[in-house]
């Protein structure tokens, strides 16, 4: 069950990863075709403004995720990993058929419902099924799903959206639904769910697992790992979803066109998965080695030369800026890796009884104010006709968490809590 529960888990959120950058990938042909139908100019300006809308509103989507928790510690994680995965594939498949920007808005926003939903369900599962001496390794190694899903998203962009463009890109981000069908047949419940909520009676309301992350015990830690994801969203998703389309203006003006444009933006897709992964990989040694707080810190620093260099310098380079920008975009998704510090950590903060809340609510609460940070980039884009300098100020975001990851709660040595 540990093996196939792993493998539902990684699936699941490589799937994610795949639905969630699709949008990423075809913005710009996307918004070309629906803005005019929704009485609006296809301008540059228009489509920076647009994106920055819906990708607030997705946001805002993931932020409501955060009601899968307390159905997961009621009621387990199994059901709930397939509900998540079963929202965010249907809705990514609808968009294929919206005929204005208002329709596709709303089918983003409740997909982004989903996809928030499986990383809380399959990092809870997989910190909950794996040994505790490889349990941190099993948290690494989940992540990587997730970029793995960006390499699909930008082969399948290379092929089936060079070709039949973005409306059949969305349909196939309806396949994650057949992963369903595995998991509920192949995959049994967390052992450690069982017998410390189900055997032993303990099985929580869904208002009581919730509201015990902010008791005594919990408040102060809940509250900050708020704040670092917080840092993490407005740094990573403000940079990420302008790549594609930054990887693309690069090209353009440096001589590509058409086809070849949208595929160099995929292979730079693939080089940001590339350095996530193995930024995922090594961490969980990192965090064994030198804490989860320094650890966290190291990235953040990546992250923040990373964006500010990338974006607010070699983005604007006269020559050769495409070849140093793939540089940049390497060593920024080695820190991207960021976010695999929070399946590792989080579980490791939290009783079994509340854990799911806890990952769900952390993780996604902090997306609301990131969407209003993601709506004011799109409208530094729209403002000042430029992508660079209003994605590089995000970077400032990870100087504030590192100044707050010392008063975090340090778990290195520390086994899973019951």
């Amino acid at each position: 069950n540990q093996t196939r529960g792993f493998w539902a888990a990684w699936g699941g959120w490589a799937l994610d990863g795949m639905d969630s950058f699709i949008y990423a990938l075809v913005l710009v042909p996307a918004l070309t075709e629906l803005l005019p139908r929704s009485g609006i100019a296809a301008t540059t300006g228009n489509i920076g403004y647009y994106n920055g809308v819906l990708f607030a509103l997705f946001l805002v989507g993931w932020g409501l995720s955060l009601l899968w928790g307390p159905v997961a510690d009621r009621f387990g994680r199994v059901r709930t990993l397939m509900l998540t995965i079963l929202c965010y594939s249907v809705f990514t498949f609808l968009g294929a058929v919206a005929t204005s920007v208002w329709q596709l808005a709303i089918f983003r926003l409740l997909a982004g419902i989903g996809i928030g939903g499986e990383w809380s369900m399959g990092g809870t599962f997989v910190a909950e099924e794996w040994p505790e001496d490889r349990r941190t390794i099993g948290a690494g190694y989940m992540h990587t799903g997730y970029y793995f899903g960006f390499f699909l998203a930008a082969l399948l962009n290379s092929y089936i959206g060079a070709t039949y463009g973005w409306r059949m890109m969305f349909a196939s981000g309806g396949a994650p639904a057949l992963l369903v069908g595995f998991i509920r047949y192949g995959v049994r419940e967390s052992s450690r769910w069982q017998a410390r909520v189900v055997d032993a009676g303990r099985r929580p309301t869904l208002a009581s697992a919730f509201l015990t992350l902010f008791s005594r015990t919990y408040v102060r830690r809940t509250l900050l790992n708020s704040l670092y994801l917080l840092v993490s969203i407005v740094g990573l998703w403000a940079g990420s979803v302008y790549v594609p389309a930054s990887v693309t203006q690069i090209a353009v003006r440096e001589g590509h066109a058409g086809a070849e444009a949208v595929r160099l933006a995929s292979y730079g897709t693939m080089v940001l998965s590339a350095g996530t992964i193995l930024g995922c990989v090594v961490l969980p040694r990192l965090a064994d080695a030198l804490g989860r707080r320094l650890t966290l810190g190291l990235y953040f620093g990546v992250m923040f030369v990373c964006i500010s260099v990338g974006f607010g310098y070699v983005f604007y380079l006269a020559a050769h800026a495409l070849r140093w920008f793939f540089v940049c975009l390497f060593f920024l998704g080695i820190g991207g890796a960021n976010f695999a510090m929070y399946t590792l950590w989080l579980p490791e903060q939290y009783a079994t009884e509340c854990r799911a809340s806890a990952f769900a609510f952390t993780t996604s609460v902090g997306r609301f104010a990131g969407a209003g940070i993601t709506f004011l980039v799109g409208t530094g884009v729209s403002h000042f006709h430029t992508i660079g300098v209003p994605v590089a100020l995000t970077s400032m975001a990870f100087l504030i968490g590192m100044a707050l990851l010392p008063f975090g709660e340090e778990t290195r040595g520390k086994p899973l809590p019951a």
